[in-house]
This record gives structure tokens, C-alpha cells and sequence, in this order.
């Protein structure tokens, strides 16, 4: 293994490679950072480039571009209050508070160093595990997915600890949104009003930038209206030395990292799942193994370790079944399933022993892939907060534009445009009334997963739901989610959410 490593890295310190690797994830991180523009985006705009070049170069390129837009989004997560991606969503929970206390480039900070340690992680489990830790995958049936989809959203009420009524009826709207469009069986049509274009659903990254880019452009445009600049928001970078957060809080974080990396990797081995999801789980568990949890959504770096860990920690995990199994998890993956393939390398449990110099190339090139995203966000710092010097009336616009160019960009229609403001209304709606965005946006994507799974494992057990109590991973997930029901009308009952219910009639 030591000498596949070594001739892996040797490849990649080719001169060309090297600079594709910097080029790639510099571009990376600019998709990752500005409002939807993607990974998938920038992989398929740039597949086409690698025909030209050999396996590594091409691949090393391609991994270069995942890794860059993976860790990009948190550059306006935190400063924009946008998630760049749909990995990022959990960084703006805490994120914005600190950006809004003045500590945007700590945060900042903290999320490039708990990044790069998430996708080494990631890539040492990859490197190390790989065909073990697929095996365990292939266990996962619809059961098991349903199972994963019932806790996580249980789990909802502990990011409502504010307001738990508002907090479950957010959440239940999101489930009921993504129900929007075709069934996934028996294919009916459901609440699209005769519009075609409603067939496919709403896409995430669409409601991703109504619920968080628009409403905040709708909430800034207002608060700026005959008002000067707050300085509320500003970014202080007198003091500011390397990362903005010292060693004895790095310490800290450590166990937290691991945990997180621990979700983001196992998340990421399960096809259909993606960062979108772990970096919220990642964040719950978090919060739940807190001593102080009720610190969490007040600008804590507790909560952007577990968000950037983890979605990070993905990239590896994401790699594990595309390379030993030939599965493609996610849309990302299907990509790079087809740049492997266009150099005509079948991916698959031969892999690592008829192309094993190939796949620690790949190793390789992620790994200093890693380390240019780290110097790059390093160096870059100082320039990303000064985005906050830009007047808002010149800023808005831009962002705004950038907004509806990055929703056409997702299928070429007007739709998505007008999808964006629709729900950008909503989301203004929300912070106006008190709702809080987040249990909705875990409802809009965990929604499909569990009912898709439902429905499948149904048919496997010929409509006997009791089968799912049968599978001892489904049953022990099921009866997790029943435990965290019941831990939250306990806190609710001895006074925790007494307040928060009383709330929420108000």
C-alpha cells in the first residue's frame, strides 16, 4: 500500500496534474461560494475538458472541483447568509450569529481548518476501508432508509427548542412540499394544477435560494430602508491572526470533529443520501451530545465544526461505493462515474487490482486537493469578509442576479426563477412570523426519502408494515425515534419547552 501511495503522489506532483488540482479547486470553490452554482454544475461544465487528458489528469481535475465546491459553500453561508450548497445549510445555524456579532472571519476560519480535517478523514477511511465499509452499505434496504428518515425528522423539535409548535409546523409544511409532483410508484400526479412543470417537484437548490438568498435580499432591502448601515454584521479583522480561533479551542473541537466525521462519511457511503443530509444529522448529534445545547443557534463554533466536518467527511464516504462497487450515490458521483468511464476505467471490486495505480492517484490528488483548498481559503479570508464593505444597494442587486442566473441554470426555465421568488416570499414570511427555516428545509429533503422507502419497503413485505419492525437496523432506528419523541414531550412536560409552547399562541 505504502508504495501505491508513493507512486500515487508521484503521479500527481506532475507539473500539469499540479496545476489542474489548483485550478480545479480555486474554480471549485468559486461554484461552492455563489448561490446556485454547484459542484454538479461545475463537474459537468468541465467533463467534457478531460477527454483530452489522461485518467489522472482528468480525474484529478474532476475530485479537484468536488472538493473546492464542497468546502466553497460555507464562504457565503456565513457572510451572505446563503448556503452556497445544499451541504452548507446547517453552517448558516450558527454561522450568521457569529458574522452578525463581528466574528465572521473566526467562523470562517473554523470552518476552513474542520473542512480540510473532514475530507483527510474521509480519505484515510476511503483509502484504508473501502471494501468493508461498502459491504455494510450494501445491508441498507428501503427499510433501513425509511427507518434513518423517521428519526431524523423526529429530531426536528431539537432545532425548535425557541418555539416547538412553529419548529414542527415548519416542519411538516416542508414534508408536505416535497410531496409536490409525480409519486414515486405508482407515478400519480400530485397537487401540480394542471402545470406541467410542477411534475418534478421542486428542486432542493431552488428552495435553497428562495428560503435563504431571496427572503434575506427581501429582509435586508427593508432594515436598509432609510436606515444607515448597522454595524451589526461587520466583520473585525484587527487581531485576527492565522484562523481567528485559538489552539485551546481547537482542542476542544476535536471530539466533536470525529463524531462528525464519523456521520459525514457513513452518511455519505449511503447512495441517495449526500452532505445534504449529513451535515444536518451532523449538527443534531451535535446538539444532543452538547453539554450546553441550548448555546447551539446562538453563534457557537460547536455547530460549524459539526456542519463543515461532516459535509466533508462526505466527499470521501461518497467515493466508497462508486469505487469498489461501481454505485454512484448522488448526482456528483454519477459524474464522475461517467469521467471514469469516458477513460475506460469500469469501476467496480476488480478495480483496486487491475488499476490500483489509478485509484491511489485518485487518493492523491484528493488529498493535496485538500490541502490547496485549505491554503486557498486561508489566504482568501481577508478578501471574502470584505464583501461585507460593499454597500447593500450595490450588493443586493448582484446577489439577487446571481440568484435567478444560478436558478435558470438548473433546468433552462423561467419556472425555476419564479419558483425562487415564491418561495423566497415564504421564507421572508417565515423570519417575519417567528418560523424557523430550518426544520423546514429538513422536511423538504428527508420527505422523499422516507416516503419513497416506505412505499418500497411495503412492496417487498406485501403491505405488512409490521416487517419493518422485523429488520433489527430498521427496528433499532424506529425505536430511537420513539425515545426522542418521548425525551422531548418530557423536557416540554418538566418546563424545558413550557415556554416555547406558550409561545407559539401567542
Amino acid at each position: 500500500m505504502a508504495e501505491l501511495l508513493a507512486a500515487g503522489f508521484g503521479a500527481v506532483f506532475a507539473p500539469h496534474v499540479l496545476i489542474l488540482i489548483i485550478l480545479g479547486t480555486s474554480v471549485g470553490i468559486v461554484f461552492g461560494a455563489v448561490p446556485g452554482l454547484t459542484a454538479v454544475m461545475a463537474i459537468a461544465l468541465t467533463l467534457p475538458m478531460t477527454y483530452s487528458l489522461g485518467p489522472v489528469a482528468g480525474m484529478a481535475l474532476l475530485m479537484s472541483l468536488f472538493i473546492g465546491a464542497t468546502s466553497g459553500g460555507l464562504i457565503s453561508a456565513i457572510l451572505l447568509k446563503i448556503p452556497g450548497t445544499p451541504s452548507s445549510i446547517a453552517t448558516t445555524f450558527d454561522g450568521i450569529p457569529m458574522m452578525e456579532r463581528g466574528e465572521g472571519a473566526k467562523a470562517l476560519g473554523v470552518g476552513v481548518v474542520f473542512s480540510f480535517i473532514g475530507t483527510i478523514l474521509s480519505i484515510a477511511v476511503l483509502a484504508v476501508v473501502a471494501p468493508w465499509l461498502a459491504k455494510v452499505a450494501l445491508r441498507f434496504g428501503p427499510q433501513e432508509y425509511f427507518a434513518i428518515a423517521v428519526f431524523s425528522l423526529t429530531l426536528i423539535a431539537t432545532l425548535s427548542s425557541g418555539n416547538l409548535v412553529k419548529g414542527v409546523f415548519a416542519g411538516t409544511l416542508g414534508v408536505a412540499v416535497s410531496t409536490v409532483g409525480i409519486a414515486p410508484v405508482e407515478a400519480a400526479r400530485r397537487f401540480t394544477f394542471g402545470m406541467p412543470e410542477l411534475n418534478s417537484g421542486f428542486q432542493t437548490l431552488t428552495v435553497l435560494i428562495g428560503m435563504f438568498a431571496i427572503s434575506e435580499v427581501l429582509s435586508a432591502a427593508r432594515s436598509a430602508r432609510g436606515m444607515r448601515e448597522p454595524e451589526a454584521g461587520r466583520v473585525e479583522l484587527a487581531g485576527i491572526r492565522g484562523f481567528g480561533f485559538s489552539l485551546a479551542e481547537f482542542r476542544s473541537q476535536i471530539p466533536n470533529a470525529l463524531r462528525s466525521s464519523a456521520v459525514g462519511i457513513g452518511v455519505g457511503i449511503l447512495p441517495g443520501v449526500g452532505s445534504g443530509t449529513s451535515n444536518i444529522l451532523s449538527y443534531i448529534f451535535a446538539r444532543s451530545r452538547s453539554k450546553h445545547p441550548e448555546t447551539f443557534g446562538t453563534g457557537v463554533i460547536d455547530g460549524v465544526v459539526a456542519s463543515e466536518t461532516a459535509n466533508n467527511a462526505g466527499i470521501g464516504g461518497a467515493m466508497v461505493p462508486l469505487l469498489t462497487l461501481g454505485i454512484p450515490g448522488d448526482a456528483v458521483t454519477a459524474i464522475l462515474l461517467g469521467g471514469l468511464m469516458v477513460h475506460g476505467v469500469q469501476p467496480g471490486p476488480l478495480l483496486f487490482v487491475t488499476q490500483s495505480e489509478l485509484v491511489y492517484a485518485i487518493f492523491a490528488a484528493m488529498t493535496v486537493s485538500s490541502v490547496v483548498m485549505l491554503l486557498v481559503e486561508f489566504f482568501g479570508i481577508r478578501i471574502f469578509v470584505r464583501l461585507l464593505a460593499i454597500p447593500k444597494h450595490i450588493l443586493l442587486p448582484v446577489i439577487l442576479v446571481l440568484c435567478v442566473i444560478g436558478a435558470f441554470g438548473l433546468s433552462s426555465r423561467m419556472f425555476d426563477a419564479w419558483t425562487i421568488l415564491v418561495f423566497g416570499l415564504l421564507g421572508y414570511g417565515f423570519s417575519k412570523g417567528g418560523v424557523p427555516v430550518a426544520p423546514f428545509i429538513i422536511g423538504f429533503i428527508l420527505g422523499p426519502m422516507a416516503e419513497t422507502n416506505l412505499r418500497r419497503g411495503l412492496m417487498l413485505s406485501d403491505g405488512n408494515f409490521l416487517a419493518f419492525f422485523a429488520n433489527p437496523i430498521a427496528l433499532a432506528f424506529l425505536l430511537m425515534a420513539v425515545a426522542s419523541l418521548g425525551w422531548q414531550l418530557w423536557r416540554s412536560l418538566r418546563g424545558g419547552g413550557g415556554a416555547a409552547m406558550a409561545g407559539a399562541d401567542t
